[in-house]
């Protein structure tokens, strides 16, 4: 069977965002176009980034794919680790605040910023 890998951007028990990996079962569908279930979306948003575009560390408000139209962006935790995703490459950003806390920037959130001379342009679709 087919899957689908799903790069997620979660808050982990600890309050900060951590990255993970799932896979989602591609099972519905004829052999030669094999389909996940139907997910439920919110709408969706397009942004474009100048160069030299970087984000204080915040939360992400509502769960939602986040895809990469053309450029690249960085994601930074508080643990001072980073990943890039280019054109193509997307992720789940869930990195919500814990229920009941209050927004602590040296612990909850992330950090993006648009990486090169290219603009970044990102597709976010509410999950």
């Amino acid at each position: 069977m087919a899957e689908f890998r799903k790069t997620e951007l979660f808050t982990d028990v600890d309050g900060r965002a951590r990255f993970r990996e799932h896979t989602i079962a591609l099972d519905q569908g004829t052999p030669q176009a094999r389909l996940s279930a139907l997910f439920a979306s919110g709408g969706y948003q397009l942004r474009h980034s100048p160069p030299g575009f970087r984000s204080d560390f915040h939360c992400t408000t509502t769960p939602q794919w986040v895809f990469i139209l053309s450029g690249c962006m960085q994601i930074g935790l508080q643990d001072g680790s980073s990943r890039l995703f280019k054109a193509g490459e997307h992720f789940h950003s869930a990195d919500t605040l814990p229920e009941g806390s209050a927004f602590d920037a040296a612990v909850h959130g992330h950090w993006s910023r648009q990486v090169g001379d290219e603009p970044l342009v990102t597709l976010f679709v509410r999950s």
